[in-house]
C-alpha cells in the first residue's frame, strides 16, 4: 500500500457469512489497518447485517450470497438503496452466471468464489477505497464549485437560456443586458445527448450519475472554450447544448465529431450531436433547439455515436412517410410461421420489417408502435398454441420501447422469438416430461439435506431453469421450491419420529443452516413446532 492511504479518511466494514470459520478467517487473514479500515464488524446471517449496517453505517460490506431468510442479494438491496455509494462485495461457493451477474446488477463492487484468495480480495478493496477517496474528494470538489460566485453568475445564465429554449420568451427580466449583446450574429446550436442514458439511468446511483454528468460537462465546457464557443451547458438528464456562431456544413460536422470522439475518449461514454439549422438572435433559441432534436430522430435509423444536421432533406422525407402503408403480408407470414415454428423464416422476415420500416420515414414513436404491435399479436399466438414462452411480455414491450435504434428493436425481436422457437422445438425432441421430472425429484430425494438450486437441478436433468420450471410445475403441481421445502419436511417428521436425534440438531440434517428459520417452516407445514411433533409422534 502507498503511504499516501494512510493519510485518508478511516473507514469501516461488516463481513456477513453464516459459516464462522469464514468470519473469523478474513478477520484476521485481511491486514485491515494497511487498509486504512479500523472497525471490523461481523454479522452471521443478513437480520443481524441489516440492523448493523443501521446501526453503524459502515463503508464496505463483504457478504455471502446465500444464507438464510435474507439472503445476500436482498441484503444488498436494501443497503444498497440507502447508500448507493456504498462498496458490497459478494462472496459466494457457487460459479453460476447468473449469480454474479444479478448481485452485479443491483451494485455489487465484486464477486469472488469460496474458498477466498486473500490477496484477490485485498487487492479488490485497496481499488475500493481509492473509489471512495474519489468519491469524497469528487463530492469536495463539486460543493466548492457550487458556493462559488462564478458558478452562481454560470448557473443564472444558463438558466435564461434553458427558459428561452423551453419556448419562455422574457425570462429573467433583471438580465435584460444579455439579450442586447448575445447571439446577435447567426448561430447554431449542438445538442449532445448520451446514447444510451435511458439504461444507464437505471443502473447508475444518484452519486453515479452527478460524477459522470461533472465529467462531460467538463469536456464539453473545455472543448468549446477552447473552439471560441458561445455557451455550453447542461440542458434536460443526459443533454447537453453547445452555441456557436453559424460556420459551414462541413465544419459543423467535423465539429461535431470531435464532440463524439471526446466524449468517448474522457469518459468511455457513447454519444450523438444533433446540430441545428441557422437561426439569429435569443428569441430563436426555441426554434434551434427544436431543429437540432428533430435532426437527433436520424439516430434511430442511422445507428448511434453519430452525428446528425437538420437538413431540408429530412423534412421531405417526414413529408414522404404519410404515403407508406403498414406490411399487413408480414404479420399473416409471421403468424404462419410461428404454427410451423420456422425459425430461419421468422428471421428473415424481420430483416424484411427493419427494411420496410426504414423506408418509410417515420417517427421513432410510430415505429416503436408498429413493431410492438406485431410483438403482441405473435406472443398471442404462442400463447394460443399452448406453446411455452419464457419471458414477460411486459419486459420485452418495455425493452423495445427504451430501443435507441431500429436495428437494436429488431434485433431485441429477433432474439426473443429466437428463445420462444428454439424453447418448443427442444420440448419437441426432449425426453417424456414426466420422465425428466421424475429424474429431477430423484436428485432432490438424494440431495435435499445440500443447499441445493433450481440452475443445479435444472443442469442435471438437461433443461434450462425457465424451461425446467415450467414443466416441474405442469407435471408435479407444485413449484421446485415447494416440492423441496416438503421433501424437506417429510424426512424431519421421519427423524423426528424414528431417531434420537436432538431437535436442535436436526435442521441442518435436512438442509437449513438457520435453526429458527426451520421451525418456522416445520410449523406452516405441520401446524405443530418439531417439539410438539415429536411428543404426538
Amino acid at each position: 500500500m502507498e503511504g499516501s492511504l494512510l493519510e485518508r479518511t478511516k473507514y469501516t466494514v461488516l463481513l456477513v457469512d453464516d459459516e464462522p470459520i469464514i468470519l473469523r478467517s478474513l478477520e484476521f487473514a485481511i491486514p485491515w489497518d494497511e487498509l486504512n479500515i479500523t472497525k471490523v464488524m461481523k454479522a452471521k446471517n443478513g437480520e443481524e447485517a441489516l440492523q448493523l449496517f443501521h446501526d453503524h453505517r459502515p463503508d464496505i460490506i463483504i457478504s455471502d450470497i446465500r444464507m438464510p431468510s435474507i439472503n445476500g442479494i436482498t441484503l444488498m438491496s436494501e443497503v444498497m438503496h440507502i447508500n448507493p455509494q456504498l462498496i458490497f462485495i459478494v462472496i459466494s461457493g457457487y460459479s453460476e452466471f447468473e449469480y454474479a451477474r444479478e448481485s452485479l446488477g443491483h451494485g455489487a463492487t465484486g464477486y469472488l468464489l469460496k474458498p477466498i484468495d486473500h490477496d484477490e480480495l485485498t487487492s479488490m478493496l485497496e481499488k475500493s477505497i481509492v473509489k471512495l477517496e474519489g468519491n469524497r474528494k469528487a463530492k469536495q470538489q463539486s460543493e466548492q464549485l457550487l458556493d462559488s460566485v462564478q458558478a452562481l453568475s454560470l448557473l443564472a445564465r444558463e438558466r435564461m437560456f434553458a427558459e428561452l429554449i423551453e419556448g419562455n420568451q422574457r425570462p429573467l427580466q433583471h438580465m435584460k443586458w444579455l439579450e442586447d449583446n448575445t447571439l446577435r450574429k447567426p448561430y447554431y446550436i449542438n445538442v449532445v445527448q448520451l446514447d444510451h442514458f435511458s439504461t444507464m439511468n437505471k443502473q447508475w446511483s444518484e452519486d453515479e450519475k452527478r460524477l459522470w454528468f461533472f465529467a462531460v460537462r467538463n469536456i464539453l465546457e473545455e472543448w468549446s472554450k477552447n473552439n471560441e464557443g458561445l455557451a455550453a451547458f447542461p440542458f434536460h438528464s443526459g443533454e447537453w447544448i453547445i452555441i456557436f456562431e453559424n460556420v459551414t456544413d462541413i465544419q459543423k460536422r467535423k465539429m461535431g465529431e470531435e464532440i463524439v470522439q471526446l466524449i468517448k475518449q474522457y469518459s468511455k461514454l457513447s454519444c450523438s450531436v444533433g446540430i441545428s439549422k441557422q437561426v439569429q438572435g435569443i428569441e430563436q433559441l426555441h426554434t434551434a433547439y427544436q431543429s437540432a432534436y428533430d435532426a437527433l430522430h436520424q439516430r434511430f435509423y442511422s445507428g448511434l455515436d453519430h452525428v446528425f444536421i437538420d437538413s431540408k432533406q429530412l423534412i421531405q422525407n417526414d413529408n414522404s412517410s404519410s404515403l407508406w402503408k403498414y406490411p399487413k403480408w408480414i404479420e399473416k407470414e409471421l403468424i404462419q410461421s410461428i404454427r410451423t415454428l420456422e425459425l430461419f423464416r421468422i428471421l428473415q422476415l424481420l430483416d424484411i420489417l427493419k427494411v420496410e420500416l426504414e423506408t418509410g420515414g417515420l417517427t421513432k414513436d410510430s415505429l416503436i408502435r408498429y413493431i410492438v404491435e406485431i410483438t403482441v399479436i405473435s406472443r398471442r399466438e404462442f400463447e394460443h398454441m399452448n406453446l411455452i414462452i419464457d419471458s414477460s411480455v411486459d419486459y420485452l414491450i418495455q425493452n423495445l420501447m427504451e430501443s435507441t435504434t431500429l436495428e437494436q428493436a429488431i434485433d431485441i425481436l429477433k432474439e426473443a422469438f429466437s428463445s420462444w422457437i428454439t424453447t418448443n422445438l427442444q420440448h419437441q425432441s426432449s425426453d417424456d416430461g414426466s420422465a425428466l421430472i421424475g429424474k429431477a425429484k430423484s436428485y432432490i430425494d438424494n440431495h435435499y439435506h445440500n443447499d441445493i438450486g433450481i440452475d443445479e437441478v435444472s443442469e442435471f436433468v438437461g433443461l434450462s431453469a425457465s424451461h425446467f420450471c415450467t414443466i416441474f410445475k405442469q407435471v408435479s403441481g407444485s413449484t421446485f421450491l415447494e416440492y423441496v421445502t416438503h421433501c424437506r419436511i417429510e424426512k424431519a417428521k421421519y427423524i423426528l419420529s424414528n431417531t434420537e436425534v436432538k431437535v436442535y440438531q436436526l435442521a441442518p440434517l435436512v438442509g437449513y443452516q438457520d435453526s429458527k428459520y426451520f421451525t418456522q417452516v416445520f410449523k406452516k407445514l405441520t401446524g405443530m413446532t418439531p417439539s410438539e411433533y415429536r411428543l404426538l409422534a
